[in-house]
Parts: structure tokens; C-alpha cells; sequence
């Protein structure tokens, strides 16, 4: 054994509790759970349209639309038991479902578009419900103003009444589904005994022949007709027929073995309803013709004497007239009720409708609130929050009901189905199309089994990782330079100014990194805020940095060790920032003297230097101390000068040196802000008289390889001039507590300045008298020409 490894952790995952049953057994039964879909798959367009389609598109592209919808549903089915039996599925089903693995950032519009789809989804059956009752009115003779406004007012009648069973409360739902189940069960067997009953004079003179081969072969292309008539078009008004299957997800917390029970389950509806559609629409196209008159004269038996040349006359029947004209009114491409006139009992069919339509529009009428509740309590989205409140003790979301009960009737009241269909399927294909890539991207980024956080995370860690390793590979080029930064500003909260002028040219193009050195003998409350207090800090001003903390015996050592350890590949700091020691004539030597070290330290690491002056300080700590010490004081959003605009004010720049174009880089990065783009970059520039316009010349070309689009550009050329006493003399006096005695002897010299280093001997400042007093005179240019200037650049 060559070496062990010893790890301690934190447990980051946790296996998400089932949620205990609303009922009284331990489990909701798992035949239940399947009825449940059946019946939320089984809806209006089958009974009502599926035979229309089926005239319309052919026996096989038929079973096309049929087999691309089903394909789209067992998709979203397997998507949908991975991701719901990973973990917990609270109120609100689906929505819930997709926003705890999306993420918020695509689950909430998913939430919106899921609800009002369901809204719409009640029109539709509530509309197919109104259509029924209509043809029975219809055939009874007691039409009551004309088709469509007939439909619009008994759905209009219907959604009221199926809102106050809402209202009234759904204890009864459960034991209802399975009656329901049963009237769906006796409709289909009716109408399947139907096919194969011998039709009588009535059923063969609206189009009912029983099987015939004949009938079959006709109907296996498409003859598409109207408006309506597109492959596409029939598509988006089957679609509907094959949603329904996540109506268990919401009761996935009932039961015992989720992880079995919601795939099987789901599946097995699937198979079963998609196996009626194909048996239903394969049945109805071999027994009905698509043209029929419903003229019991138009028999070839009562006259004989007729030249017949259409289909029909080959079992007897001419339906020439109509069928050339289109105006038959009968038949599998003209009558809607085409079951009811197949089946066994007309009567049967009519409940089975009812049972399928009222079903499902109840159970969209009580799944769009809950779904909208839900995410109104996420407090996404704005000027929401008021549907949000529950009422009760189930919480229900009585005015969700009623702007749910609002959309529905608004769609209701176009009063036709053939136009609201394609409305549902757009919402459900779009919805289960976001489903299918919540669970891609959860099995993509590999994110932990039963972790119930978000994929959406877990990928930008993912994507972070994999741009931050091929980063690595590039090679450094002039062109892509950034000022990446470790800045200096201790608890980022108590050197506001600081984080906002850096915050200000890094934003969104570079790195900023707040570095807070704490030394032992800082023993203050600011000093030991929780990296997350201080990280929120930064969020809530809205500054893209990361905070890192180092303990330290001084500040050069925790400098030194803050570039060694920060950054990742070439995410890695090249630019060091601090603050001005404001009070350096007061505080202790050593003090200073590290800070001193410090700047070296950074030239010795080939690391750029940016210290930020400013008139009142840096450091606000004292104000924050002084307050009351809580957490709205800790986390107080000081304004500073970098928050305000600037107006037209200018920045100037010093270019004493070529120090590689840092000094002109960041005024040109901060005038691309929107609080500085109306700043003026003036460039002044060191020069003698003679070669004033060479120099100028020169500095132009230096812009324009930088592509920087500077213009105002002065040559200083009277920086030889001796400054003023008094400058000089300020300047004596505050070094003067820093040099050596001249009465000591050269021993004694050596020795002080070995102890302290920072002490200065009158050689010393001979050595360098020249250099003091050009720094003197370029202080009194400086504010000569500056004293206005929004920021100094040197």
C-alpha cells in the first residue's frame, strides 16, 4: 500500500420521503392509478372527431397521425416517471415537476403555459359536451337558437355548473372516476357490438353498410376537404385525444412504489387507448362510407330505373346528387355523431360522451388553479401573487378558480371544436417538448440520482468546468488581454467604493476577485462576517465577483499567498488592486512599511498595480460599527460616487511611462458604462517644446494600435520648472518622521536602519533630490489641471 487517503465530507444528498396517502390504505392502488389516465386520455375527440379524421386523412395516414402522437406521448411518459418518481411532487403536479428540475429559469414560463393549457383544455371537452347536446336536441326538434350559439350557451351553462362542483369541493372525484370507467367501458363495447350488427334501410341510408372490404380499400388514402383539410391540420386536432398522461403525477405521493407504479401505470394507458384509437378508426372506415344523403328514397330498390354511378351504388344506394354537390349530410366525412349511429345503442354512446367530456373538463378545471397557485407562490413572475392565496384547509385556490373559469368560458364561447384543438396541442406539444429536455439535461449533466436540485445548476457548474479546462489550451494574445483582478477591499461591505470601481470595468468581461487578508490582532465583528453574508452582499449590489477570505500574520504574506492560491487555469488574477493608505503618517511604522512590501510583492509576481484614492477614504467601517450591529446594517448598501453618473466631466490620464497601457485601458473600459459614456478621456503626456508635435504624433499611434478612440491628447512641457517652496517644504514635512539623525555615526546609521527599514538618511534623499522635486512639479500640473475631473488616471 503506497499511501491512503483520508476524506471527511458532508452528505449532499438525501433520499426524498414519500409523502404520506390522502386515503385510508396504506397505498393508492395502482389499477386506480391507471384508470385515472385512461380516463384523462379518452375524451371528446375521440368520440367526436376521430371518425372525421379518419374520412379526411385515409386509413393510413390515420394511423400515421395516431402512431406520431403516441410516439410524442411515451416519450414525455418515460420523461416524465424518471424525473417525478426522483423525488417529491408537491401541489401543482407538473409545474412543480418541471421547476425543481429545470430550475425557475425555464420551469416558471413552463408553469404559465401548462396552466392555460389545461384551461383550454377544459373549453375543448365542455365544448364537446355542448356539440352532444345539441345533435340530441337536434333530433328531438328542439334547436333553440342556431348550432353554434346553441353549443356556446349549454357550455356556457355546463363550465358554471362544473365551477360551483369545484367550489362546492372534489371529496367525491375518486369514487366517481371508476363509474365513469365503467360508462367509457359499456360505450365502446356498444359500439364494437355495432360494427358487426346487419345495418337496417335507416343505418345504410345514412352510410352504415357493416364490413365490407369494398368500404376499406376506398378509405385507406386521404380525400381531405374544406378549410380544414391538411395532414397537419387533422394531426393538431387528434393531438388532444393522446394527452392526459400526466394527470398521476399529482397522486404520485399515494403511492407505495412510485418508482413501478408511474411507468407501468402510464405505459399501460397508453397501450390501451392508443389500441381503441387504431381499432375504432380502422372499424368505422371499413363500415361507413364517407358520402351519405340519409334519404331513405335515394334506395336503389324503390327505383330501379336510376343510372347509379357513384360508390354507393354498389350496395345499392344513390348518393350521386349529394356527393357531387358536397352537400350530403351524412356519412363518416359529414356526421360527427357517425358512433352513435354504429353502435348497438345510440344512448350508450351519448353517456359514454358525457362521462368521458364532463371527466376531464372538471379535472382540467381543477388542475389549471392548483398548477397556477403553484407558481404564483414561487413568487416568479410580478403582479401574480394575488391567485396565489388558498382558502380552507386544503388550501384551494379559489381565485385561481375563477381566472381559470374566465379563460375557459372565453374559448367556449368560439364554439368550435375543430378550432380550439390545434390551440391545445401547440400548449401540450410545447409543454412536453420542455419536459423531454428537463429530463435530457438531467441525464446529461449527470447530475446525482435522488437529488431533487436543479439540472439547470448542475449544468452550469458542468459547462463552467468544461470552458474553464479548454480555456487552458488558448494562448495568450495581446488582443484578449483583461484586467483580471484580486482586489484588496478586506469585507467587501467596508470598502464600497472600491468594489464599485472595479466592479464597474470588470463587469460581465473579467474577473474580480475580493480578497479579505484577516490578521490575528483583527479581532473586530466586520472581520468575521460568514463568507455568505458577504457573497449575498455583493449579489444584492449587483457586482460579478467572487469573495475569498485568508488568515494571515501580515499583509504582504496574505497578498502573496492570495495570487499563489486564487483563480483556476487562466481564470487567474494578473492585476492587483488596493486602496491608498490614507493614513500612513499616523499609524505604525511596520504597518506602513508592509504595506509598501506588499506593491513589491506584486511586481514581483508580474502582476499589474492599481491603487484607488479617494478624497474621504475607502473605509467605512467605522460608520457600520457605529450603528447598532444587525443584519440590515451588516448588509447595507452604502452609495458611492461609482453608483451616480458622471455627466460630461472628464478623465484624465497621465501617461508618465509606458507601463504597457493599463493606464489607458481602464479609463477607456469605464466609459463604456452607462455612468461614465458621457466622460471626456483627456491624455497627458510628458514632452519637451521642440518635439511637442512629434510626441503628439507618437501617442495618437500608440491609441490607434490599441483601438482606442481618444483624441484630446496634451503634451506637458513645462515639468523642468523648479515647484513651489511651499510644496517643497510640505513635502519635508511629511517625511520628516521618517529620517535618521545626522548625529549618529555611521555604525549607529547601519544598525537603525537594519531595525528600521523604512527610516531614510540625508544621502538617501540627496540620492534622489531630482526625482523628488519633478514629482513635486508634476503634482502641483496635476491639480492645476485636474481639480475638476471626474477621476485622475497615473
Amino acid at each position: 500500500m503506497r499511501g491512503v487517503v483520508i476524506c471527511r465530507g458532508v452528505k449532499v444528498w438525501h433520499k426524498p420521503g414519500r409523502q404520506q396517502a390522502n386515503i385510508n390504505s396504506d397505498e393508492f392502488p395502482a389499477v386506480m392509478f391507471q384508470i385515472r389516465c385512461m380516463l384523462n386520455i379518452w375524451g371528446v375527440i375521440m368520440f367526436l372527431r376521430l371518425p372525421w379524421i379518419t374520412s379526411q386523412a385515409g386509413i393510413i395516414l390515420t394511423y400515421v397521425i395516431i402512431s406520431m402522437s403516441v410516439l410524442i406521448t411515451t416519450i414525455t411518459a418515460t420523461s416524465v416517471s424518471a424525473i417525478s418518481t426522483n423525488g417529491k411532487v408537491d401541489s401543482g403536479g407538473t409545474y412543480f415537476m418541471i421547476s425543481r428540475s429545470l430550475g425557475p429559469e425555464l420551469g416558471a414560463p413552463i408553469g404559465l403555459l401548462f396552466s392555460f393549457a389545461n384551461a383550454l383544455a377544459c373549453s375543448l371537452n365542455t365544448v364537446g359536451f355542448a356539440e352532444t347536446v345539441r345533435d340530441v336536441l337536434k333530433d328531438n326538434n328542439a334547436e333553440m337558437v342556431d348550432p353554434i350559439n346553441d353549443v356556446r350557451i349549454v357550455g356556457a351553462i355546463t363550465v358554471v355548473i362544473l365551477l360551483l362542483i369545484t367550489l362546492a369541493g372534489m371529496d367525491w372525484e375518486a369514487k366517481a372516476q371508476i363509474l365513469f370507467f365503467i360508462a367509457l367501458l359499456l360505450s365502446l363495447a356498444n359500439y364494437f357490438v355495432g360494427t358487426v350488427i346487419t345495418p337496417n334501410k335507416e343505418k345504410q341510408a345514412v352510410g352504415f353498410f357493416g364490413y365490407r372490404s369494398e368500404i376499406f380499400v376506398e378509405n385507406l388514402l386521404p380525400s381531405y376537404r374544406g378549410t380544414d383539410g391538411s395532414f397537419f391540420r387533422m394531426f393538431s386536432i387528434f393531438f388532444p385525444s393522446a394527452t392526459g398522461i400526466l394527470s398521476g403525477v399529482n397522486i404520485c405521493g399515494d403511492l407505495k412504489d412510485p418508482a413501478g407504479a408511474i411507468p407501468k401505470g402510464t405505459l399501460l394507458a397508453i397501450f390501451w387507448t392508443t389500441l381503441s384509437y387504431l381499432l375504432l378508426s380502422v372499424t368505422v372506415a371499413s363500415t361507413v362510407v364517407r358520402d351519405a344523403s340519409g334519404i331513405l328514397n335515394d334506395s336503389l330498390e324503390l327505383n330501379s330505373s336510376i343510372k347509379c354511378s357513384g360508390f354507393g351504388c354498389k350496395f345499392g344506394w344513390d348518393f350521386d346528387r349529394c356527393e357531387q354537390n358536397r352537400t350530403c349530410d351524412f356519412g363518416l366525412a359529414n356526421n360527427f355523431q357517425i358512433l352513435s349511429m354504429v353502435s348497438g345503442s345510440g344512448h350508450l354512446i351519448t353517456i359514454g360522451i358525457f362521462a368521458a367530456t364532463l371527466s376531464s373538463a372538471l379535472g382540467f378545471l381543477v388542475s389549471a388553479p392548483k398548477i397556477f397557485q403553484c407558481l404564483c407562490r414561487d413568487n416568479i413572475y410580478p403582479y401574480i401573487a394575488f391567485f396565489g392565496k388558498g382558502y380552507g384547509k386544503n388550501h384551494e385556490p379559489l381565485r385561481g378558480y375563477m381566472l381559470m373559469f374566465t379563460i375557459a368560458l372565453a374559448f367556449i364561447l368560439i364554439g368550435e371544436l375543430n378550432t380550439i384543438a390545434p390551440l391545445i396541442s401547440n400548449f401540450f406539444l410545447c409543454s412536453y417538448g420542455l419536459i423531454n429536455f428537463s429530463c435530457f439535461h438531467a441525464t446529461t449533466i449527470k447530475s446525482p440520482d435522488l437529488n431533487w436540485g436543479s439540472s439547470y445548476q448542475a449544468g452550469i457548474y458542468n459547462m463552467a468546468l468544461s470552458f474553464s479546462v479548454s480555456l487552458s489550451n488558448l494562448d495568450d494574445h495581446i488582443k484578449n488581454y483583461r484586467p483580471q483582478c484580486l482586489v484588496l477591499t478586506g469585507p467587501p461591505n467596508t470598502r464600497p467604493a472600491l468594489v464599485d470601481f472595479v466592479g464597474t470595468f470588470t463587469k460581465t468581461i473579467s474577473l474580480m476577485i475580493c480578497g479579505n487578508i484577516i490578521m490575528e490582532d483583527e479581532k473586530s465583528t466586520l472581520l468575521r462576517q460568514s463568507s455568505d453574508m458577504l457573497v449575498d452582499w455583493l449579489n444584492r449590489r449587483k457586482v460579478c465577483a467572487f469573495y475569498t477570505s485568508f488568515t494571515a500574520d501580515s499583509l504582504k504574506e496574505g497578498t502573496h499567498n492570495l495570487m499563489q492560491a486564487s483563480g483556476l487555469g487562466k481564470l487567474k488574477p494578473n492585476t492587483l488592486v488596493l486602496g491608498y493608505k490614507t493614513k500612513w503618517q499616523e499609524c505604525k511604522p511596520e504597518s506602513l512599511n508592509d504595506y509598501v512590501n506588499t506593491i513589491y510583492i506584486a511586481f514581483d509576481n508580474s502582476y499589474g498595480l492599481a491603487i484607488l484614492r479617494m478624497m474621504d477614504g475607502l473605509d467605512v467601517s467605522d460608520e457600520l460599527q457605529s450603528a447598532d450591529i444587525s443584519d440590515d446594517h451588516l448588509n447595507e448598501q452604502v452609495r458611492t460616487v461609482f453608483q451616480t453618473k458622471q455627466g460630461k466631466k472628464t478623465i484624465d490620464v497621465y501617461w508618465i511611462s509606458d507601463d504597457g497601457g493599463l493606464t489607458l485601458l481602464l479609463p477607456y473600459l469605464l466609459t463604456r458604462r452607462n455612468r461614465w459614456k458621457k466622460s471626456k478621456i483627456r491624455v497627458f503626456l510628458l514632452g519637451d517644446r521642440e518635439t511637442i508635435d512629434e510626441d503628439r504624433k507618437d501617442m495618437k499611434m500608440l491609441l490607434q494600435r490599441f483601438r482606442l478612440k481618444i483624441k484630446d491628447i496634451v503634451v506637458i512641457t513645462d515639468l523642468e520648472k523648479n515647484p513651489l517652496a511651499k510644496n517643497l517644504q510640505r513635502y519635508e514635512d511629511s517625511i520628516s518622521p521618517f529620517r535618521l539623525s545626522e548625529e549618529q555615526t555611521s555604525v549607529d546609521i547601519q544598525e537603525l536602519k537594519r531595525i528600521s527599514p523604512w527610516k531614510v538618511s540625508n544621502k538617501d534623499i540627496n540620492s534622489i533630490k531630482s526625482k523628488v522635486q519633478r514629482t513635486v512639479r508634476l503634482n502641483e500640473i496635476i491639480k492645476k489641471n485636474s481639480v475638476n475631473a471626474a477621476l485622475v488616471v497615473m
